[in-house]
């Protein structure tokens, strides 16, 4: 059995199979990237429920092995060379999760440095802006009584909008027809926009309709569907 008592994360959320891949997360759009592709992959693991509420993320136990306090964070107890490795980074976990499974990380080396390309286009721009629009349009910052802010992310996130739409004309996935970690980055962050942050309306999001048949096409998947709720509400 795997000994993962070296990682203090552990005393604060005991695993009750340590054996199997530890993960530590809230159903948010980076969050349910790792729960979708562990899903995805029908690999054993272990959710645990990071709070918000009770500011999990900033205790000890947490920070200790996460430095950067956000979710989500992985443990694996069969890391490379057979060592647990601990991970933080949604786009890491991706990436690493990708090579461990030798999947959904295309081989081709032009189409594998084509979704790292998307990848990195997610992480750097459509969560950040995405996420910054949120807070302006549904959270503390609506309350502000000069708009620019919000004004000034909205562009942004249309213009990414664009940016994916037209690709998404001639593309059936950001990688052409292969489903790829590329995937499982952007489109829950798209969902977030214009699901929860209810910000449709601002970003003009029905003129992206290329966008809507991949988004459509991506919460179908059963594994999406299972992934986007994990780890459960107590």
């Amino acid at each position: 059995m795997a000994d993962l008592s070296a990682f203090p994360i552990t005393r604060k959320w005991p695993p009750k199979h340590p054996g199997r891949l530890q993960l530590y997360s809230l159903p948010t759009p980076n969050g349910v990237k790792v729960s979708i592709m562990l899903e995805e992959l029908a690999m054993p693991y272990e959710p645990h429920r990071v709070s918000f509420e009770t500011n999990d993320q900033l205790s000890p136990e947490f920070v200790a092995v996460f430095p950067n306090n956000k979710i989500p964070a992985i443990i694996d107890p069969e890391g490379p060379g057979g060592r647990p490795l601990a991970l933080f980074e949604s786009g890491a976990i991706l990436v690493y999760l990708a090579e461990k499974s030798a999947r959904f990380l295309p081989h081709d080396a032009a189409l594998r440095y084509q979704t790292l390309q998307w990848l990195m286009f997610q992480m750097g721009g459509v969560g950040p802006m995405f996420g910054q629009l949120g807070f302006f349009h549904k959270f503390a910052g609506k309350d502000y009584e000069d708009k620019r802010p919000r004004d000034r992310y909205a562009a942004e996130s249309k213009r990414l909008l664009g940016v994916l739409d037209r690709h998404l004309a001639t593309h059936r996935w950001m990688v052409g027809d292969e489903y790829t970690i590329a995937d499982m980055a952007i489109f829950p962050w798209v969902r977030n926009l214009v699901g929860f942050y209810d910000a449709a309306a601002l970003v003009g999001y029905e003129a992206f309709t290329h966008v809507q048949r991949a988004l459509d096409a991506f919460v179908a998947r059963p594994a999406v569907e299972r992934g986007l709720s994990i780890p459960a509400a107590p």
